[in-house]
């Protein structure tokens, strides 16, 4: 039996709402969808990729942030948004690749706690072939993967009637500046870090696309079939 098949929906430099825009497109498509593989066949759904173009920081189900909080973070110039995935408030902005698989997991053979740990073995596999060997995940309740006590890629996710939306970010390039404005996922002490930090040269999403779909590859074991025009 051929894999199943997960389309790439590369999405370049935009601004998160048109990113949950196209999630909210492809969210709608798997939920018409009445039987378990019969989109396209064998196909899953689709890994909706991009680098945001702006500033942005996202509350999760766990915590957002205060009107007080709002207003100070808008005052810095950044976007201020809350969200239904999982998890506190982080941040998105320019030099981070941030992927949002919209799947039905029971395509992939998958259930939502086995969805999260491919996730962040998908991002440890994406250091590894980057040169950083030290990245892992970390045990209940912390989430993502880390480098030591800094934290490299966060993951917060949303599943419904067995299909998932937001995913990863992986600071690439990025600013680390903004996460100072905020904790983080809430994990006081905590710090983050970056490919280029780690690496101590300039890292950019485009440098790592092609590791990235190697390694979610590898660990969701499927096809990804490219999409010129994303629907």
């Amino acid at each position: 039996m051929p894999p199943p098949a997960v389309r790439l929906v590369w999405l370049g430099r935009v601004h998160y709402p048109e990113l949950l825009a196209r999630q909210d497109r492809w969210l709608g498509r798997l939920q018409a969808d009445p039987r378990p593989g019969t989109l396209s066949g064998a196909e899953a759904g689709a890994l909706l990729v991009c680098e945001p173009a702006g500033p942005v920081y996202t509350g999760g189900l766990r915590g957002g942030l205060t009107p007080e909080e709002t207003t100070r973070l808008r005052a810095l110039g950044a976007e201020v948004r809350s969200t239904g995935r999982g998890g506190l408030a982080t941040f998105h902005g320019p030099g981070q690749l941030l992927c949002h698989p919209v799947l039905d997991l029971r395509r992939l053979g998958l259930r939502l706690r086995t969805h999260v740990a491919a996730l962040e073995a998908c991002a440890v596999r994406l250091c590894e072939l980057r040169g950083l060997r030290g990245a892992r995940a970390r045990p209940p309740p912390y989430t993502g993967v880390w480098l030591g006590e800094r934290k490299i890629c966060a993951i917060g996710v949303r599943c419904g009637r067995h299909i998932t939306s937001h995913g990863l970010a992986l600071n690439c390039c990025t600013d680390l500046t903004w996460f100072e404005h905020i904790v983080p996922c809430g994990l006081v002490g905590a710090g983050v870090t970056s490919l280029s930090e780690e690496l101590q040269r300039l890292v950019t999403v485009d440098e790592v696309m092609p590791s990235f779909l190697v390694a979610f590859r590898e660990t969701f074991k499927c096809e990804l079939i490219s999409e010129d025009s994303p629907s």
